[in-house]
């Protein structure tokens, strides 16, 4: 039996795109986001092609209603998940000199600390073969110092990824982060549709040569 694909910070990119392609792998899917307008027009997009869809609606940050939104969508969606996706990020343009510690610490809690929340909440729903994915960035290596919060979000998510997969591989579920090395755009080589591809080749990694980060340069077919 097919389970469940949930994405944590759903929106219009790539984990919108990622989402279209699960869902076309007959996944049924739930959707977690801030945003309710662009939720409910992936959900209603969804729908539309046959997918059994979920909604909910809570701020990453906040522990208890991300991991209540989280249990509720795998409740929701028959009680196993297979696919954990984590996409969200904090952009907040300060260089090292501007951006104040409260500032940092609050981009962190988005972008790495509340992997931890989805994971945590989501893991009675986990079963062997289940995937945790996330979209890294190229931001973890050649920070921008016009964002300097950025670098440290995917530095740290990618890092959290490592140890995440290390604590649950012997249950059967791997984690693994894609290195976007490229600008997200509307056509070429990094548009939503490909960076999502190249997430769904991560988690169909052998598990024998399974890395817990796959770079995506553009060259995914």
């Amino acid at each position: 039996m097919t389970g469940s694909a949930i994405i944590t910070g759903a929106g219009p990119g790539v984990s919108g795109s990622f989402a279209r392609l699960l869902a076309a792998e007959g996944h049924p899917v739930g959707l977690l986001g801030v945003d309710r307008e662009q939720v409910e027009a992936l959900a209603v997009e969804l729908r539309g092609s046959g997918t059994t869809v979920a909604t909910a609606y809570a701020d990453l940050t906040d522990v208890d209603a991300a991991t209540a939104a989280v249990r509720g969508l795998a409740e929701e969606l028959g009680g196993s998940v297979d696919v954990l996706h984590f996409n969200p990020s904090a952009f907040r343009e300060k260089d090292p000199l501007e951006l104040t510690v409260t500032e940092l610490l609050a981009d962190v809690a988005l972008g790495v600390g509340s992997l931890l929340t989805v994971v945590q909440a989501a893991r009675p729903f986990l079963r062997h073969g289940s995937r945790v994915t996330v979209t890294g960035s190229m931001a973890a290596d050649q920070p921008w110092h016009r964002a300097a919060s950025l670098g440290v979000q995917k530095a740290g998510v990618r890092n959290l990824v490592r140890s995440l997969d290390d604590t649950l591989k012997d249950d059967g579920i791997r984690a693994v982060s894609v290195t976007v090395r490229g600008t997200l755009s509307s056509d070429g080589p990094f548009t939503p549709d490909r960076v999502a591809a190249a997430l769904r080749s991560a988690m169909r990694q052998p598990e024998r040569e399974w890395r817990t980060e796959v770079p995506y340069a553009g060259t995914h077919g």
